[in-house]
């Protein structure tokens, strides 16, 4: 499929705190999203069938909703899930910033470890046929990549801290 981002990035971190940095609810309010913003958990049932549900907010502007549903967790090697923003109740509602944004995208992440280090790689695509909604995701693509790798970066420094609840 040629309408789709790949993202891949090697943590210095096993393969296992870096999948539960994905899977548990305090761990991924912690690093999750754009830098500097807000965050607020409403549902978290990270699962197969669970849905994450979270809002997170700009110093200066109004809260995005954004509910993942999950189709597939393989631990600690895949996670599947379908993304849309929502209102706050969790109903599926147009991008904020772009009513042509896909409404569903389908993410799919692999965990694969090497000598202690963890490489993730996230696919992401829409699932839809509306020509609008897959023109707008691909003039976006560097978007989707920026924001995925910030948020990698941000991983990167949440797994440095000692306080981050390693079990």
């Amino acid at each position: 499929m040629s309408n789709q981002v790949k993202i891949t990035h090697r943590f210095n971190a096993p393969r296992e705190l870096v999948f539960q940095a994905f899977t548990e609810s305090e761990h991924l309010q912690k690093w999750w999203g754009p830098k500097g913003w807000t965050f607020h958990v409403a549902a978290s049932d990270i699962r197969a069938g669970g849905v994450f549900h979270y809002a997170q907010k700009p110093a200066d502007g109004e809260a995005m909703w954004v509910k993942f549903k999950y189709s597939e967790i393989i631990v600690p090697e895949k996670i599947v899930y379908s993304s849309f923003f929502t209102d706050e109740e969790g109903n599926i509602i147009r991008a904020p910033f772009n009513d042509n944004w896909p409404k569903e995208t389908l993410n799919t992440l692999t965990f694969t470890e090497d000598e202690g280090k963890t490489t993730v790689t996230a696919v992401v695509a829409p699932v839809t046929s509306a020509e609008e909604e897959l023109q707008t995701f691909g003039e976006s693509k560097d978007m989707v990549h920026e924001g995925f790798s910030v948020t990698f970066h941000q991983l990167d420094d949440y797994l440095l801290q000692p306080s981050k609840g390693e079990k």
